[in-house]
């Protein structure tokens, strides 16, 4: 960069015209107005990759406090969609902006490389090429999936970086390294050392077409169409009740072979009804006449209604107190086809009268409300005889079993199937329908859309079902075990979860009540797969499922694992060389289940944070977006409250999701996905982040190419005014001018400054991007570009060199230039790097950088107060002058003299003590406390503020063309201003001192 030129230029041969303008201190600078990002920005991760800006940031951070953001894992198995660039982006703001602030902010990216994601595209490309999994041995298989997973590592590292990602990819964290596998089976024998784990029965969500149990964190819901029955259940014995039929309404008819009790509310009023109606041939019916019906009173129009019994066609015979239901029992409705065991009445708490008949139907092998009224009433059941054992009804393929009969494999069609391996419906539903016509018990049916959980990763519908599975207990005293201080009064996983999420800070608050009712409410910790890809549940149990319990053994297992990996425990031998020569191999059985991949990433606190000496445990914070209430945070939470009596995290973040621009869900068949390859191919990684840090994450973001354009145009404008400060500081000698010598307007900015930083600084603490990027772009544009720089360009072109005002503007351009390319590098690092190094091409890199001090002494409160009124003359003013310019009576505002009428004494006092005609960029101005003309412009909001419009008298300086009467004062430079001419001679004698 250099200075204009000094010498005084002549005039032309032709025109006479002199050319001032290389005497001017015009913008100079190569920081291009088009930003090139798509290109420009992989040349900045080259640069990074070279200079290993990772290790210089950690060279620079040795001795500072340590603030880590725990990373949660994505799956390695795809592409990168829009949900992951949203969330990495965030992350990498947070570590950059504390790392700017004095602290180490390591980031180490990780991944999730086992479980049914991965396993899942191995099996897809199995059966495109016809191979049968269950004929390749088990580790090759493991293998595959191994390599699959590094291969989409690597593939999303690219991805991650490709967005401005800052961290150690280079030794990140993955849950398929041995140590890690090694440390996962560990955390999961010191639950099977304190007693915690259990192999248990209970219905869980199973995927036929996947063959695995699923947890709530692998379900999504979508509609789903599902058959309809009322079903009649023949009450046993004498009295009012004696003959009735007691009527449940159910949308899975497949469970009715699993029923083994009915639920009632005693909340709910309850009455006995008689179906009065005589039969017609033309509109048949399943309800005869006579029969009688126990039903919800406020349900039961509806349910004659859908067994098409007409209007006035049934009466109620008596009110039936709840009371009078718990010695009730019933015959199941296929009694007659070896389903002769008693059904009884049983309270439950989950029963309404909002839909259905105010009974529900209760097959404890077929839903978990089910399953816990069961066992609320299992002790009290027995003692009447009634038989408790819960039944297999399903087996993995979804097939009905022996245990049930008509329906399973004695059957002569074969068993009836509740959905295929395809995910389609089978015959079951069919087949119990007819049965239930048969025995004269179907009441009424029909179809319902509704709300049904599907696998997230095959889309197909899910059953519940019972079937042997690992848990965890949440309700079973520990003890102390993990504890490094005394236990609470209660010491359950269940309570020590809720006390941790009282001792954690969740942004936004709500996440706090969400996780809360979510731990508060749910059942036993599931564990188990039955899959192959992950790390096994490393477990030996004999015939009556205790678990061996045996540190020696733990230790072979685990020093096998850390060196060979989880492979071990499925290599040849693997039984004998665990159990060693102490313990009868006839005895114990090796489990084969595979731990649920929630385990493993709620485990990653222990063989990350705890394990590398650059990070720290238990994290500073958490992030991801509010699904992982349920899955991330929540697995974490109850992984570390087990093993270590507390979170793994001190605050939890949660964002939510990626919409289309109409606030639909993305989905290709409406061709509305915006993929983050797509954005930065087309117009740069730094406009998806502004996006990301201009929204309220903390509910579901839109996206699309109207908010991406308007993004851009955001950005355009940021760019435009760094860029004119880069030009604009090419005449910097790093002049200084003392506070109390510097104008108002300077000590101003300044107040700004000293203001934005706390709100910068208090943002960044708060998570609150939103509100910086708002700040910022707003002071960018409506106090710099609109205001100060407006104001001061006369200044900064055309004041001589020993000008203060100059000086001092130029110092507070610097002052702005390095705080705001500071403060806005962690949200914007490509064009913040670029900027810095265009004005310091010395340096190493921006985001080496600490953000600026402020000085206490700039801030001003009452400077601030007093231009706030002058700000509001000004705008006045300036909407006189665009109307004058509108209506082409003046091309520049420089053209006009305008008279200001205040009305407020004290305001018009403010105006004329300072030089308000260089406020307003015109040549010249009058303020005036005489009332306005007829016609003088004023806005309806300021009143007491008018301004008449006259035009500038004198002449028009040939350098700045300010129109004044001192033109042609100095008899050296005829056709220039005074304060012009000062400018030239200065410049004159430059030229010749630096001759």
């Amino acid at each position: 960069m250099t200075d204009p030129k000094t010498d005084v230029p002549t005039p032309d041969a032709e025109t006479g015209v002199v050319d001032y303008s290389k005497t001017l201190f015009l913008p100079e600078t190569d920081f291009p107005m088009r930003a090139g990002l798509p290109k420009a920005e992989p040349e900045w991760i080259e640069k990074w990759d070279r200079m290993d800006l990772y290790g210089k940031l950690r060279q620079a951070s040795k001795g500072r406090p340590k603030y880590v953001l725990h990373d949660g894992p994505p799956y390695a198995n795809g592409n990168l969609h829009i949900g992951h660039a949203l969330n990495k982006i965030l992350k990498d703001v947070i570590n950059r902006s504390f790392q700017m602030r004095g602290y180490d902010a390591n980031y180490v990216p990780g991944w999730d490389c086992h479980g049914l994601p991965i396993e899942w595209k191995i099996e897809e490309q199995y059966r495109a090429k016809g191979k049968n999994k269950d004929e390749v041995p088990v580790n090759e298989f493991r293998q595959e999936c191994r390599d699959f997973a590094t291969h989409w590592v690597g593939v999303q590292t690219a991805e991650f970086r490709r967005l401005g990602v800052e961290g150690d990819f280079k030794d990140p964290y993955l849950t398929m390294n041995f140590k890690a596998e090694s440390v996962i089976a560990g955390e999961l024998l010191k639950f099977a050392m304190s007693g915690q784990l259990y192999r248990g029965s209970k219905p869980v969500m199973w995927s036929v077409v996947e063959k695995t149990a699923l947890a709530e964190a692998e379900i999504e819901y979508e509609d789903y169409e599902s058959d309809t029955v009322w079903v009649k259940f023949p009450t046993q014995g004498e009295g009012l009740l004696g003959g009735a039929f007691v009527v449940i309404w159910t949308t899975t008819p497949w469970t009715i072979p699993g029923n083994r009790a009915i639920a009632f509310s005693d909340r709910i009023a309850y009455g006995l009804y008689e179906v009065t109606a005589p039969e017609d041939a033309e509109a048949p019916r399943w309800a005869k006449e006579g029969e009688r019906y126990v039903l919800a009173d406020a349900l039961a129009a509806d349910v004659f209604a859908k067994a098409r019994v007409p209007e006035g066609g049934w009466r109620k015979v008596a009110d039936v107190q709840p009371a009078d239901l718990e010695s009730v029992v019933v015959d199941h409705p296929l009694k007659d086809l070896g389903y002769g065991f008693p059904v009884p009445l049983i309270p439950g708490d989950h029963v309404t009268d909002d839909a259905g008949t105010g009974f529900v139907h209760t097959a404890p092998s077929h839903g978990r409300e089910d399953f816990d009224v069961w066992m609320e009433n299992r002790r009290a059941l027995a003692a009447r005889g009634i038989d408790t054992t819960i039944p297999f009804t399903v087996d993995d393929d979804g097939f009905y079993t022996k245990d049930v009969p008509v329906f399973g494999p004695d059957a002569p069609e074969g068993p009836a199937r509740v959905i295929d391996d395809k995910g389609k419906k089978g015959d079951a539903n069919k087949r119990v329908m007819e049965a239930l016509i048969g025995s004269g018990n179907l009441l009424a049916r029909g179809r319902l859309k509704h709300s049904y959980p599907h696998s997230w990763r095959s889309k197909k519908p899910v059953i519940f079902r019972n079937t042997p599975q690992w848990f965890v207990h949440m309700d079973k005293e520990l003890g102390g075990y993990g504890l490094e201080r005394e236990p609470a009064a209660e010491d359950t996983l269940r309570a020590r979860a809720l006390r941790a999420i009282d001792d954690t800070r969740f942004v936004p608050a709500s996440g706090q009540n969400r996780l809360r009712g979510m731990i508060a409410d749910r059942p036993d910790w599931v564990l188990s797969r039955q899959r192959a890809w992950g790390v096994p549940i490393c477990v030996f149990v004999d015939e009556d499922g205790e678990v061996l319990k045996d540190e020696a053994v733990n230790t072979r297992i685990l020093e096998a694992f850390a060196n060979e990996g989880a492979d071990a425990w499925f290599a040849a031998g693997a039984k004998e060389r665990f159990l060693g020569n102490e313990h009868d191999g006839d005895k114990w059985t090796m489990v084969r289940d595979i731990l649920d991949v929630w385990f493993d990433s709620g485990s990653t606190h222990a063989f990350c944070l705890e394990k590398r000496p650059d990070l720290k445990w238990p994290a500073d914070l958490y992030l991801e977006g509010s699904d992982q209430h349920r899955g991330w945070f929540h697995s974490s939470l109850l992984e570390s409250c087990g093993t270590r009596g507390r979170a793994p995290y001190d605050a939890v973040l949660t964002h939510g999701f990626v919409m289309d621009e109409e606030g639909r869900k993305m989905s290709k068949s409406l061709g509305n996905v915006v993929t983050p390859q797509e954005v930065i191919k087309q117009s740069g990684a730094d406009i998806l982040r502004l996006w990301v840090v201009s929204s309220d994450y903390s509910e579901d973001l839109r996206l699309g190419k109207t908010i991406l354009q308007t993004n851009i145009d955001s950005y355009r404008k940021l760019r435009n005014t760094i860029r004119w400060m880069l030009g604009t500081l090419a005449h910097d000698k790093g002049e200084t001018v003392p506070l109390d010598q510097m104008p108002e307007l300077e000590r101003l900015m300044l107040h700004r400054i000293a203001e934005l930083d706390q709100l910068v600084r208090a943002g960044y603490d708060a998570f609150d991007f939103k509100r910086i990027s708002r700040a910022l772009l707003d002071f960018v544009v409506v106090e710099l570009s609109a205001f100060y720089f407006d104001i001061r360009k006369d200044a900064l072109y055309c004041d001589p060199i020993s000008s203060v005002r100059r000086k001092a503007a130029l110092q507070v351009v610097r002052e702005l230039f390095d705080h705001l390319v500071t403060w806005l590098a962690p949200l914007l690092p490509f064009t913040m790097e670029e900027a810095w190094l265009s004005r310091y091409g010395e340096a190493e890199s921006v985001h080496l950088e600490q953000f600026r001090p402020v000085d206490p002494a700039w801030r001003n409160a009452e400077l601030a107060a007093r231009w706030q009124k002058l700000r509001r003359v000004r705008r006045v003013v300036m909407g006189a002058l665009e109307e004058k310019r509108r209506e082409k009576v003046i091309g520049s505002s420089l053209e006009a003299w305008p008279t200001v009428h205040i009305a407020d004494p004290e305001l018009r006092e403010l105006a004329a003590s300072v030089d308000f005609a260089e406020i307003a960029i015109t040549s010249g101005l009058t303020v005036s406390g005489d009332p306005a003309p007829q016609g003088a412009f004023a806005l309806p909001d300021t009143p007491d503020v008018a301004v008449a419009f006259h035009r500038a008298e004198g002449r028009k300086c040939a350098r700045s063309w300010k129109i004044t009467g001192d033109v042609g004062s100095d008899p050296d430079f005829p056709d220039v201003s005074a304060r012009d001419a000062q400018a030239l001679r200065e410049l004159r004698a430059a030229e010749r001192n630096a001759a």
